[in-house]
C-alpha cells in the first residue's frame, strides 16, 4: 500500500492544505465540551444569562468554523482521492499494455480487468479515508483524552477501560475477516472470469443447448461470493452492536460517578457533562480507527495485487531507438528459432530457419497445433524465441524500436477484431492519416466495398463493440481492409480467408497481389487453394519444417502436404495434381 502512496507526491499541496483544514475541525470540535461545561458552571448555575448568551455565541462561531473546516476536508479528499486513483489507473493501464502475451496469460484477462476496476477503487476509498479520519481520529482522540483528564482527572481511567474493550473486540473481528478479504478477491476474479467467458461464448453455448450447465457455473461461483460476503457481514454485525455496548456503559458509568461527586460540588455538573462528551469523542476515534484497521488490510489485499503487475517484468524489452538502418528491401529470416510455452516440457517450434523476400508469398500449412500460428506470431514480438535469431530487413527484431519494427507491419489474426466507432475509424486503425480515397482502395481490395455501399451511412456506419452488428465474414475482410491501409512492409495473414467463400477468397488475393508487390506476404492457411500459388510454401509439423518449396515441388517430395492435398481434394482433383507435378 505505501508503494502506491506515490502518486500523491503531485498533489502536496493539496494534502497540506487538507491536514491544516482537519486540524481545524479537530480544534474546533474539541472546544466544544469545555464550553458548554463553562456554560453549566458559570451560567446556568449562577443565573447568569447574559454569560451564558456569549459563551454560546462562542460555541456557534467554532461549531460554523469546524463545518467549514470538515467541508474543505472532504472536497479536498474526494479531489486528491478521484486523481490519486485516474494516474494510477493510467500507469495500471500503460503497464498492462506493455506485457507480452505471456504475462497477459500468466494474470488472465478477466483478473486484470478486476484489478483494473474493483482493486483500484478499493484502494481510492482506502487513501481518502487515510487523508481524513486516519488523521482525524488520532488527532481527536489524543485532544479528547487530554481534554478529559483536564476536565475530571478522577474519572480518566473510564476511558481507558472503554477503550481496552473497544480494541478487545476490534482485534476479534480483524482477525476473523481477514482472511475472508483474500478470498473475496479470487472469487471475485472467478466470477468475472466466467461472466466474461460466457458472454464472448454465448452463441456456442446456445448452439450445444448447454445454457444450464454454464448457469450452474456462474450459480456455484456466485454461490461460494455470497458466501463470503454474508460471512463478512456476520461478523462485522457485531461490531455496532458491541461498541454500542461499550459506549453507553462508559457514559453511565461517567454519570453514576459523576451524580456522586454533585453531592459535594454542584459546579461538577458542568465537569461531567463536558467528560461524557470528551469520553463519547475518545471512544469515537478508536471506532474510527478500528474501520479504518478493516478497510486498509482490505486495500492492501488490492495494493498487493496491483503492484504484483507493476513489480511484473516483461520477458520482451524494446530499445529506446533503433540501433541501424535496416535494408532497404523488406524481408523476414528466421535462423534455428525455437520456441516454448512458459511451464511447457516440449517446444512448440523447433530450429525453424526460413527467409521470405520482397515481392514474395511465403505461406505456412500443417495440422493442427502444428506451430504455425505461434511462428508468426513471433514476427510482431507477441512473444519472445526461446533460441534462435529472428531478422526483419537483415536486422535482430531485438534491436528495433517498438514504433519502427511495428510500423513494417500489417497484422490479420485469424479471428476479426473491431472496434466500437465507424467503418472508416476502423479501416484507419493502423493508418490515422490515411485519406478517404486510401479506405475506399483497401475496402475494395479487401473485397468489402459491396457490403459497405449496402450500409445506412456507408463508410461512416457505426460498428458496435466487437464487431457484432457486422458478420464473420465481414469482420475479416475489414480486418484485412486495416492491414491494406496502413501499407506496410510485411503483411501477416493467420488463416485470415477462413470465414470467406472460394470466389471471395481468390477475388481477393488477385486484387491484393498487385498491392503487396513490393512487401513480404507471410500466410498461415488450412485450405491448399489459398495457398496453392505461394512463391514458398512451408510444412510444419509438430513444430517442425517437414517440407520448404513450391506446391508441385512440395506434392513430390513432401509425404505430408501431400497427404494435406490429399484430404481436400477429390480423388480425380489429386491425381490431376500429382499427374501435373510429375
Amino acid at each position: 500500500m505505501l508503494k502506491l502512496l506515490k502518486y500523491l507526491k503531485p498533489y502536496f499541496w493539496s494534502v497540506f492544505f487538507l491536514i491544516l483544514s482537519v486540524g481545524v475541525q479537530v480544534f474546533s470540535t474539541l472546544r466544544l465540551p469545555s464550553l458548554m461545561a463553562d456554560i453549566v458552571n458559570n451560567g446556568i448555575v449562577t443565573g447568569d444569562p447574559n454569560y451564558t448568551l456569549a459563551v454560546g455565541l462562542k460555541m456557534l462561531g467554532f461549531t460554523a468554523l469546524s463545518a467549514l473546516a470538515s467541508l474543505v476536508s472532504h472536497y479536498l479528499s474526494a479531489r486528491i482521492g478521484a486523481a490519486f486513483s485516474r494516474d494510477l489507473r493510467e500507469d495500471f493501464y500503460k503497464k498492462v499494455i506493455s506485457f507480452s502475451i505471456s504475462e497477459i496469460d500468466k494474470f488472465s484477462t478477466a483478473s486484470l480487468i478486476t484489478r483494473t476496476t474493483n482493486d483500484i477503487s478499493q484502494v481510492q476509498s482506502a487513501v481518502m479515508m487515510m487523508l481524513t479520519m486516519l488523521l482525524r481520529a488520532p488527532l481527536m482522540c489524543l485532544g479528547a483524552i487530554f481534554e478529559a483528564y483536564r476536565t475530571a482527572p478522577n474519572m480518566t481511567w473510564i476511558i481507558a477501560l472503554g477503550v481496552g474493550l473497544i480494541i478487545f473486540f476490534s482485534i476479534i473481528i480483524i482477525a476473523s475477516v481477514m482472511p475472508k478479504f483474500k478470498l473475496f478477491q479470487k472469487l471475485l476474479d472467478c466470477l468475472t472470469l466466467l461472466a466474461r467467458e460466457n458472454l464472448t461464448g454465448l452463441r456456442v453455448i446456445r448452439a450445444f443447448n448447454n445454457e444450464e450447465l454454464e448457469r450452474h457455473k456462474i450459480e456455484k461461483s456466485n454461490e461460494e461470493l455470497t458466501k463470503t460476503i454474508l460471512s463478512i457481514d456476520r461478523v462485522f454485525s457485531l461490531q455496532d452492536p458491541l461498541i454500542s455496548l461499550v459506549f453507553n456503559s462508559v457514559t453511565l458509568l461517567c454519570i453514576w460517578i459523576g451524580i456522586n461527586n454533585l453531592e459535594t460540588d454542584l459546579s461538577y455538573l458542568g465537569n461531567m457533562i463536558a467528560f461524557v462528551e470528551y469520553a463519547a469523542q475518545v471512544i469515537m476515534s478508536f471506532l474510527i480507527l478500528t474501520m479504518l484497521f478493516v478497510v486498509l488490510p482490505r486495500a492492501n489485499v488490492s495494493a498487493v495485487r496491483l503492484n504484483e503487475v507493476f513489480n511484473t517484468k516483461s520477458k520482451i524489452t524494446w530499445k529506446e531507438k533503433t540501433l541501424k538502418a535496416p535494408e532497404v528491401s523488406p524481408s523476414v529470416e528466421f535462423n534455428n528459432v525455437s520456441f516454448a510455452y512458459a511451464g511447457a516440457d516440449e517446444n512448440v517450434l523447433s530450429n525453424i530457419s526460413f527467409k521470405a523476400n520482397a515481392g514474395e508469398t511465403t505461406a505456412f500449412i500443417g495440422s493442427t497445433g502444428s506451430g504455425k500460428s505461434t511462428l508468426i506470431s513471433l514476427v510482431p514480438r507477441f512473444y519472445e524465441p526461446t533460441s534462435g535469431e529472428i531478422k526483419i530487413s537483415g536486422l535482430n527484431i531485438k534491436d528495433y524500436n517498438k514504433d519502427d519494427l511495428m510500423k513494417k507491419i500489417g497484422y490479420v489474426p485469424q479471428k476479426g477484431v473491431l472496434f466500437s466507432g465507424s467503418v472508416n475509424s476502423n479501416i484507419t486503425f493502423g493508418n490515422p492519416k490515411a485519406n478517404q480515397s486510401e479506405i475506399e482502395l483497401a475496402a475494395k481490395i479487401s473485397q468489402s466495398e459491396e457490403f459497405i455501399k449496402k450500409l445506412p451511412e456507408k463508410y461512416t456506419s457505426h460498428i458496435s463493440q466487437g464487431g457484432s452488428n457486422v458478420s464473420g465474414g465481414q469482420k475479416q475482410r475489414l480486418s484485412i481492409a486495416r492491414a491494406i491501409a496502413k501499407n506496410p512492409e510485411i503483411y501477416i495473414f493467420d488463416d485470415s480467408f477462413s470465414a470467406l467463400d472460394m470466389k471471395t477468397d481468390k477475388k481477393l488475393r488477385a486484387a491484393l497481389k498487385p498491392k503487396v508487390k513490393n512487401s513480404v506476404v507471410l500466410i498461415v492457411a488450412q485450405r491448399i487453394n489459398t495457398i496453392k500459388d505461394a512463391d514458398q510454401i512451408i510444412v510444419l509439423d509438430n513444430g517442425k519444417i517437414v517440407g520448404k518449396g513450391k506446391h508441385f515441388n512440395l506434392l513430390k517430395s513432401c509425404e505430408t502436404y501431400r497427404e494435406i492435398v490429399k484430404s481436400q481434394f477429390s480423388e480425380e482433383e489429386f491425381r490431376k495434381e500429382l499427374n501435373h507435378a510429375a
